[in-house]
């Protein structure tokens, strides 16, 4: 290779690929053009690798049949999670490629899921696992070093998500696709010719995407008034304290900058069974052809996985009903006010306000009964859709009045990225 193309090769950060001049220097070119060409908008100041995981998050054609792209179940505009308002209001969880077919979760957000460590039993003699993606953790990190790119890999192959026959499918649409020569020239001439190598460097694509300052922007009115760049109202200052205080939520969603300066997470990566109640609407109960329990499915999370595992074994009885701590950050994003959001692993509350309700009045409310009238979250709360290890600690009888309740809620909604792009625009 000319000294010039391989000082052009590492300006993209584009490792020098093993072939001769002349390919290397057209790869490069079809890279190019390729971007410039096909890039959604908006992909400038992302890295090679970035610009590339952000065409395949965005790619209708790896499904079978076309049309579910990740972006489908992780919008941008609201969160990077679940996009579609008449869902969010019902069964919260998102029909596949193939009509008809659902999965058993709320789509959990992709945005900040880089950050959380492979999971490990960090607290032996609690049980207690951290880090891992999916609301189980069972996209763990072992794979690949990074579980968001673990994650990456799980819907191509799922038959109620992308429903793709194999790994060899999903390398042939993307090596043939529009971009093909963008996947080659960041991984190798040869990378179409090793299949599991090419599918693990799919998902490390997109994770990388969703690592990225696009998804991972960091640019809510809180991290402004962390910098000193944006005031937060009195309401907002009161439920920063509440949150941090009185309300408990910062033991599991930290709220203040780490050793270094880093910025919050707002999720400590730990799991928890917070007693949500069953989604009645969730059409995984009526999937029989993958769910034999129909409408008897009992959702038990992490411990459900760990049983799958020998090592852990011993511990999924302690975690089990217990689901993946969700970050806080973009918690209310919504593309316009009147825009549902579903919350928890089975989108159950659809609204702020009815999760900090349940946190505060859990245990106070009496359970709702067949047969007696109340109305759930005003009256009474559904029994837990899982009995065992429900935290008590940190949630259930807070003691939080109205007038506290809506101040911690108008906090998280600091919790926004776009604030700073607003201001400057």
């Amino acid at each position: 290779m000319s000294r010039s193309g391989l000082f052009l090769l590492l300006a993209l950060g584009v490792p020098p690929a093993s072939t001769d001049a002349p390919e290397a220097i057209q790869a490069l070119a079809t890279f190019e053009a390729t971007l410039a060409a096909s890039a959604p908008e908006g992909t400038s100041g992302l890295t090679p690798v970035e610009r590339l995981g952000k065409l395949l998050f965005f790619d209708r054609e790896l499904s079978e049949p076309r049309g579910q792209a990740c972006a489908v179940c992780h919008g941008p505009e609201v969160g990077w999670t679940g996009p579609d308002l008449f869902i969010n209001l019902t069964g919260s969880v998102y029909e596949g490629a193939v009509r008809g077919r659902f999965g058993n979760r709320k789509p959990p957000s992709s945005a900040y899921a880089t950050q959380a460590p492979v999971l490990h039993l960090e607290t032996p003699a609690e049980a207690r696992f951290v880090g891992g993606n999916f609301w189980d953790g069972r996209a763990t990190g072992e794979e690949l070093g990074n579980p968001a790119a673990d994650q990456a890999q799980g819907p191509f192959l799922n038959p109620v998500e992308q429903n793709n026959p194999s790994e060899a499918v999903v390398v042939a649409k993307v090596c043939g696709g529009r971009y093909g020569d963008l996947f080659r020239a960041v991984y190798g001439a040869s990378i179409c010719g090793d299949v599991p190598h090419a599918y693990d460097s799919i998902a490390l694509a997109i994770a990388a995407y969703e690592g990225s300052r696009e998804v991972n922007a960091f640019s809510s009115k809180y991290d402004a008034w962390l910098a000193g760049r944006a005031s937060l109202t009195r309401q907002e200052r009161w439920g920063l304290r509440l949150f941090e205080g009185k309300g408990r939520c910062s033991n599991c969603h930290p709220s203040r900058p780490g050793p270094g300066g880093e910025p919050p997470l707002f999720t400590d990566y730990t799991f928890d069974n917070l007693g949500v109640p069953r989604n009645l609407f969730n059409p995984w109960y009526w999937q029989f052809q993958f769910n034999p329990e129909g409408p008897f499915y009992v959702d038990l999370g992490l411990g459900a996985f760990l049983f799958t595992r020998d090592a852990w074994a011993p511990s999924a009885r302690a975690n089990l009903g217990k689901v993946k701590v969700p970050t806080l950050r973009n918690v209310d994003k919504r593309p316009y006010p009147g825009f549902v959001k579903a919350y928890g692993h089975n989108g159950y509350f659809k609204s702020l306000e009815s999760v900090v309700h349940f946190y505060n009045t859990r245990d106070v409310l009496p359970v709702c009964l067949a047969g007696v009238s109340g109305i759930p979250g005003v009256d009474c709360w559904p029994v837990p859709e899982v009995g065992q290890n429900i935290n008590t600690r940190e949630m259930g009888d807070l003691k939080l009045n109205p007038q506290e309740e809506q101040a911690i809620v108008a906090f998280m909604r600091t919790l926004s990225d776009g604030y700073e792009r607003r201001g400057a625009e």
